[in-house]
C-alpha cells in the first residue's frame, strides 16, 4: 500500500509545499523506469554528484538543463544503427530524466567519460543564510552608565 494522507500536516504547517510536493510525486511512483541508471552521491558538505551511465551516447546527443529547481538530462539518438543484431544489451532508446534540486543548489559543471556522464552540484547559501557568531557584551556596565545619567539628572 503506497497511499498516505497528508492533509493533517497541510492543516499545521506553513510554507512547506514544495515538501509536500516532493512526498507525493515520490509516492505516486508508478513504476517508472530506471533508464538511464544513475548514482547521487554526496561530495562534501555541499557538493554532490550525479552520475549517468549513458552507453552509446555522444556528447552531442545530450543535453543537460537547470531551471529553477529542476535539473533535466536527456538524451536522443540521432541515427540508428540497421545492423542485424543477434542480441543487443546496449540500449540506443532516447531518455529524459528530471532531478528536483533543493533552493540554492546550483550545477558546478559536467562531464563526459568512459560513458558515463558527471554533473557537479554545489549548495551556494547566501551570506544572510550562513549561520553568524554574536558577540556578547558587558550588559550591565551600560544598565550602570544609564542609572548613574538618570541620578545626575
Amino acid at each position: 500500500m503506497r497511499t498516505m494522507d497528508l492533509a493533517p500536516l497541510w492543516r499545521s504547517t506553513i510554507g512547506f509545499d514544495r515538501v509536500f510536493d516532493l512526498v507525493e510525486d515520490a509516492l505516486r511512483w508508478n513504476g517508472e523506469e530506471n533508464y538511464p541508471p544513475y548514482n547521487i552521491e554526496k561530495a562534501g558538505d555541499d557538493r554532490y554528484a550525479i552520475t549517468l551511465a549513458v552507453a552509446g551516447f555522444s556528447p552531442e546527443e545530450m543535453s543537460i538543463t537547470a531551471e529553477q529547481n529542476t535539473l533535466t538530462v536527456e538524451g536522443h539518438k540521432t541515427v540508428k544503427e540497421n545492423k542485424p543484431m543477434l542480441y543487443q544489451g546496449i540500449s540506443s532508446r532516447s531518455f529524459r530524466r528530471t532531478f528536483s534540486l533543493d533552493d540554492h543548489v546550483q550545477v558546478q559543471g559536467a562531464g563526459f567519460e568512459n560513458g558515463l556522464l558527471k554533473i557537479e552540484l554545489v549548495r551556494e547559501l547566501p551570506e544572510a543564510m550562513k549561520p553568524r557568531k554574536i558577540a556578547i557584551g558587558n550588559t550591565r556596565s551600560n544598565d550602570n552608565k544609564q542609572i548613574e545619567q538618570k541620578k545626575a539628572a
